[in-house]
């Protein structure tokens, strides 16, 4: 073990970052319309994208693969080495190949480039040579060039794979943008975890699981304090003839006792809260908590359509885990 210092380290690291940062940016300069018929020769097809790459190039491949389905393109991953063993059957009519690379020289690619070339199906390439077999053979090339690795020796693909990902990710929402992928849509490919669940779980998903607490106005304190303590939700709704009057909540309760010194000739008419906090059964639950944390409240009142409908509580969105 060598007597590097910290602060060695830490320059090492600020180093490495600047190198892959400035390798990222210098993509920009890269990006044309030969991107953008990249992006229509894919959105276009009928097919998938079939990603491919040996080495350091096949574990990103993998993660453009991931993009790309999360992100509403048909996509699968097929390594370059395990293709020309059988995996050429994964490839159909209609697929497109994206084949990535950094000298776009290895012997695998070379042998596998026309053997997709005998089956007719385009080839995209991503690749750090532009002078290689593989951006001469292929249809469309993105340039993912890089002037040096960020790695000391100038030798671990670092600089060059972090190049591939950020070309994938551009064309991943260059495809995303061409297609109009929407929020929703993004929800589908994401129903599982807290991402998911903001994504697609609404109020009525939470507040059904609810008792509806509710108290006329004529009720007494007491009564108020029952339903409150009874529906365990912090609060009940005022209801007359089926007209949201307001809300009680325990804490309009402990400020009405420090005000008076008994409560119980009140009754709920002059406990509520006119005008309360209410959203729409079919709002997005992170919708509901944006509103509570807005207005430092911790439930609301679902409405619809002026008719009560239940409540919603913090604890019910802490418990699905979206906080």
């Amino acid at each position: 073990m060598t007597n590097i210092t910290p602060e060695a380290i830490i320059n090492q690291a600020i180093a490495t970052l600047t190198d892959e940062s400035e390798a990222v940016f210098a993509l920009t300069r890269r990006v044309g319309m030969n991107f953008v018929e990249t992006v229509v020769l894919i959105a276009e097809s009928r097919g998938r994208v079939v990603v491919t790459g040996i080495g350091k190039s096949a574990d990103i491949g993998r993660k453009i693969t991931s993009t790309f389905n999360s992100t509403g393109t048909p996509s699968v991953f097929m390594h370059a080495a395990d293709a020309i063993h059988g995996d050429l059957g994964t490839i159909t009519p209609d697929d497109i190949i994206l084949c990535l690379s950094k000298s776009g020289n290895t012997s695998e690619i070379k042998v596998l480039v026309p053997l997709i070339k005998n089956f007719g199906n385009p080839i995209i390439a991503i690749v750090g040579n532009m002078d290689s077999y593989l951006a001469c053979h292929a249809d469309k090339v993105l340039d993912t060039t890089v002037e040096r690795e960020a790695c000391p020796n100038n030798l671990a693909p670092t600089s060059s794979t972090s190049a591939q990902l950020a070309m994938g990710d551009a064309l991943a929402v260059g495809l995303l943008q061409y297609r109009g992928f929407s929020v929703s849509d993004f929800a589908k490919y994401h129903p599982g975890g807290a991402l998911g669940k903001k994504l697609y779980l609404r109020v009525k998903d939470l507040a059904a699981g609810n008792p509806q607490p509710q108290v006329s106005s004529s009720a007494t304190a007491r009564d108020v304090i029952l339903e409150i303590s009874s529906k365990r939700l912090g609060a009940t709704a005022v209801i007359d003839n089926g007209k949201l009057m307001g809300i009680i909540t325990d804490g309009d309760l402990r400020r009405m006792m420090e005000k008076h010194v008994s409560i119980q000739h009140l009754s709920a008419a002059d406990l509520l809260s006119v005008s309360p906090r209410t959203i729409e059964s079919d709002k997005l639950v992170v919708d509901a908590l944006d509103l509570m944390r807005r207005n430092n409240i911790t439930q609301l009142l679902v409405v619809d359509n002026d008719q009560y409908k239940g409540v919603i509580h913090l604890h019910d969105i802490l418990k699905e885990g979206i906080i």
